[in-house]
């Protein structure tokens, strides 16, 4: 039902930097196909997996009938970690982004090489991505394209989809990435399709993944235990950017440059010491075998005896 175990990307540099041993409570904030998960329960530790895609409930079964008594899957977002767990953990890991398996599948409409609807909702709840593209005006899409998406020409993308649509709505992922290679020029030898960097800022959009990754740093904050450690791993700079910036603000290693920081430093102490310093990313050979690794970075805490300085800061 579930097919062969999914192996995660960093997996042997997560587990390191998570320690856990038998009897710890660790959560999997993006349980996913359970990879992470599984690997901390062979340790000998429990997890509380957290997910609001309803697919991976096979998965989460299937993990529950290995390691019984010692996994259960809790159906929220990781924005809200502190509030699903009901103790102080022992460690936290996210896997930030869309999976494998998510894009894998078309019907889910996050690949632009696969048809299919539309949607790149991951709860499968609220609006669409074509809901966006068929709604929102021309400034609020260009800057999204731009903010999210890096992309330079976000002003022709955003034009070249108003004009499309007012022909007719965009329902299809291929119609939608045809209609951003046109208006990019077409790929002309490019390094990635020339649609990349539009379904990226759309999913990020649909899902609010960078607004949920500061409140899941937020609150795995919250729900560390002192001594407890946080990993986390990011596939491109906008989620690097915030987790490397929360680290070094808990840790008391920002540097300076905004007027605000210096006093929120001031009245916290550091909540974080980080594990190590920098990111650390794949080896050759788990690039080779796995390219998905290559844009993983992962950065990881060690949670002090300090007060979570909590949203506010």
């Amino acid at each position: 039902m579930t097919g062969a175990p999914h192996v995660p990307v960093l997996i042997d540099q997560v587990i390191d930097a998570l320690s856990p041993t038998r009897g710890d409570v660790m959560v999997d904030a993006t349980f996913g196909a359970g990879g992470y998960t599984r690997a901390i329960l062979a340790t000998g530790a429990e997890v509380i997996g957290l997910d609001r895609d309803p697919t991976v409930r096979p998965h989460a079964e299937a993990v529950a009938n290995d390691f019984p008594g010692r996994f259960r899957l809790v159906e929220t977002a990781f924005g809200d970690l502190d509030q699903a767990v009901d103790q102080p953990v022992d460690g936290a890991v996210f896997d930030v982004g869309v999976s494998s398996m998510q894009i894998d599948e078309a019907a889910r409409g996050f690949s632009f090489l696969r048809d299919g609807p539309l949607d790149m909702r991951m709860s499968g709840e609220g609006p669409t991505a074509a809901d966006l593209v068929n709604t929102w005006e021309h400034g609020p899409l260009a800057h999204i394209l731009k903010q999210y998406g890096e992309e330079r020409q976000s002003g022709r993308v955003a034009t070249a989809i108003l004009r499309r649509r007012a022909e007719r709505p965009f329902a299809r992922t291929l119609d939608l990435a045809e209609v951003v290679e046109k208006a990019l020029g077409g790929r002309r030898g490019a390094p990635i399709h020339p649609a990349t960097r539009t379904f990226q800022a759309l999913r990020i959009a649909v899902n609010d993944e960078l607004g949920e990754l500061e409140r899941g740093l937020v609150a795995a904050e919250a729900a560390l235990k002192p001594g407890g450690r946080l990993a986390v791993v990011t596939f491109h700079s906008l989620e690097d950017r915030i987790v490397k910036t929360f680290l070094a603000e808990r840790s008391g290693n920002a540097p300076g440059g905004s007027r605000h920081l210096p006093q929120a430093m001031a009245a916290h102490a550091p909540s974080f010491t980080l594990l190590f310093k920098g990111a650390r990313e794949g080896t050759e050979a788990e690039i080779v075998a796995n390219p998905r690794a290559r844009s993983a970075k992962l950065r990881a805490a060690v949670r002090t005896d300090a007060p979570a300085w909590g949203a506010a800061a």
